[in-house]
């Protein structure tokens, strides 16, 4: 006979197996964690940059060779002085800004678009806080051979293994140029070296761009399964957010008392409780000298119907059996409203039969 094997559901209880609430999503970009691939930027950084350099090289070349022939020429034929010094140290800082500030320029918008494409914008100071866990070497321990660790780790590796092979690819294919370019004027040699660079980068950055999306996959995916919730958590947050069922539950209960009390506590007011007779019972009242037509302070059906006809009865209100009449002022009025035109007439019979019961009296 096979053994019986009995699993104890407690095991599985605390399992993350829901996906985060829009609340928890909200509080962790709060605290700065969301997902980002560090790669997708550099790539967009690589190309963008090297981009420029291409298109403004000629730009920043002939600066460059201006600033040098005139101050080399300065040079020769007039003394070199503190003046002078201090205007070449000038100039020389002004050429350095024109071709190194609009490089800069570029790189840091690049970064910032690709940051605003994958986070949008975000500011928190979470993360700057101290967190002494960090300087627990035990922790610290685990981080190095966590799992993010190996797949940091195993994409150096494959940026690596990709920039190599593709900087090998590009200078084997030209291979042939470099003894050529011994022969060229400075000018064409430079250009051609910056079109072997340009090529090496822009496919170096396509690569690290199409890492970069696969990391930013990657790196969302982890971002959810860190998020997760298990049931009980997701179960506690609601009750946070929307409050306890069984409260809310009570609540409406004690608001229904207190409404069932009021209303009752109107009946003994009433001149006439009209039934039909077993399943509903609704109270008027009637004061000429205040109201158009007679109001109805309580009415019920069943139970709530015959609560109020043992109030009315207890507190001397006459009880008229109607049931057309007694089912239509249920139906059409609510607690408060007068009745309407079309059951004046009805009413009307049923008040002047109750007044001239109490004259009898």
């Amino acid at each position: 006979m096979p053994e019986l094997v009995f699993l104890d559901l407690q095991l599985f209880a605390g399992e993350k197996t829901e996906k985060a609430t829009p609340r928890k999503r909200q509080k962790a970009r709060e605290k700065g964690q969301v997902f980002r691939s560090t790669d997708l930027n550099s790539a967009l950084i690589i190309i963008a940059v090297f981009t420029v350099i291409f298109f403004g090289f000629s730009y920043m070349l002939d600066s460059m060779l201006g600033f040098t022939l005139e101050y080399l020429n300065a040079g020769l034929v007039q003394d070199f002085t503190v003046v002078t010094a201090r205007t070449i140290l000038v100039e020389s800082i002004y050429l350095l800004s024109k071709v190194v500030v609009p490089i800069l320029a570029v790189a840091a918008l690049a970064g910032l678009v690709g940051n605003l494409m994958q986070v949008g914008f975000l500011f928190s100071a979470e993360p700057l806080n101290i967190k002494l866990e960090r300087l627990n070497p035990v922790e610290g321990f685990k981080r190095i051979f966590s799992k993010r660790a190996m797949v940091e780790f195993i994409k150096s590796i494959l940026k690596l293994t990709l920039t190599a092979g593709i900087v090998y690819h590009v200078i084997s294919k030209n291979i042939s140029l470099f003894p050529v370019m011994m022969d060229m004027e400075i000018a064409q040699s430079v250009k051609n070296l910056l079109n072997l660079i340009f090529e090496m980068a822009m496919k170096i950055g396509v690569a690290l761009l199409a890492l970069g999306i696969l990391d930013y996959l990657y790196q969302r995916w982890e971002y959810e399964q860190s998020l997760k919730m298990t049931k009980h958590e997701v179960k506690e947050e609601f009750k946070q957010t929307e409050g306890d069922p069984q409260v809310k539950a009570r609540q409406r209960q004690k608001q229904r008392e207190m409404a069932m009390r009021r209303m009752m506590a109107e009946v003994p007011k009433a001149d006439v409780v009209i039934t039909n007779p077993t399943h509903y019972a609704v109270a008027l009242r009637y004061e000429a000298e205040y109201m158009d037509a007679p109001m109805v302070v309580a009415k019920g059906v069943d139970f709530v119907a015959q609560r109020i006809k043992k109030v009315a009865r207890e507190s001397g209100v006459t009880i008229v059996e109607n049931q057309e009449l007694a089912r239509n002022l249920y139906y059409i009025c609510d607690l408060g409203d007068v009745i309407p035109e079309n059951l004046y007439q009805a009413v009307a019979q049923v008040l002047a039969f109750v007044y001239r019961q109490r004259q009898a009296l």
